[in-house]
């Protein structure tokens, strides 16, 4: 078919799959003819895959961190009450731009609107306590959206009493998936911890991951 003009089509067919169908592509390098040819959707598929594997996607969102030593905890008072972060520092990062995270007030800055996988563990000294720790201290995650601070996710330190012995096992982890917003600024740190001893915190060890999954 030879068009010499504007060509319109006023309906189409939804495909259900595409195994089974063409796709109708314009090639612009056949002298100015500009003709239309089919092209087989698994062409396209091949064609992005040999350009991932040449040279490769960046996720721009993926950030990760770890303190090992000198942990302190920032209290801010746009914090929900018993939080504090912790002070994480862009040079702690272990991948990742240094532009998503502040070492002003220890948050990463979320780049963009999207679900995101997010990690963060926290081991209080040795991780193992003697006692049942009071005000029930554990980690947390807090996000701030224009001012406003929301503690997104959280899990406490778990304890047991015992015939001879109270225990606190002092370490714990938050794994899971979150909707966020472009500009949202996530903190990382610890819930009930006002009762927690200083020397012990900064001989702590904490770390974590984030990075966008899906828009």
């Amino acid at each position: 078919m030879d068009i010499n003009g504007t060509l319109k089509i006023r309906q189409t067919p939804a495909a259900p799959a595409l195994p089974g169908y063409q796709i109708l592509a314009l090639n612009q390098n056949t002298g100015g003819d500009f003709q239309v040819a089919q092209v087989s959707p698994q062409l396209i598929v091949d064609a992005v895959s040999s350009s991932i594997s040449t040279s490769g996607i960046t996720n721009t969102s993926v950030y990760a961190a770890r303190k090992t030593s000198g942990i302190s905890l920032l209290n801010l008072s746009l914090f929900p009450t018993g939080f504090r972060s912790v002070n994480f520092l862009s040079t702690e990062r272990t991948v990742g731009t240094a532009s998503l995270f502040s070492d002003t007030d220890y948050t990463y800055t979320v780049p963009s609107n999207g679900t995101y996988a997010i990690g963060f563990s926290f081991r209080y000294g040795s991780g193992l306590q003697a006692e049942i720790l009071s005000n029930a201290p554990g980690i947390g995650i807090v996000r701030n959206r224009g001012g406003v601070a929301t503690l997104i996710d959280n899990r406490p330190f778990s304890g047991a009493n015992l015939v001879l012995l109270s225990l606190t096992i002092s370490e714990t982890s938050i794994n899971s998936l979150y909707t966020l917003q472009a500009g949202d600024k996530l903190s990382f740190g610890l819930t009930g911890s006002t009762a927690l001893a200083v020397g012990l915190i900064g001989s702590s060890i904490s770390s974590f991951y984030i990075y966008k999954v899906s828009n």
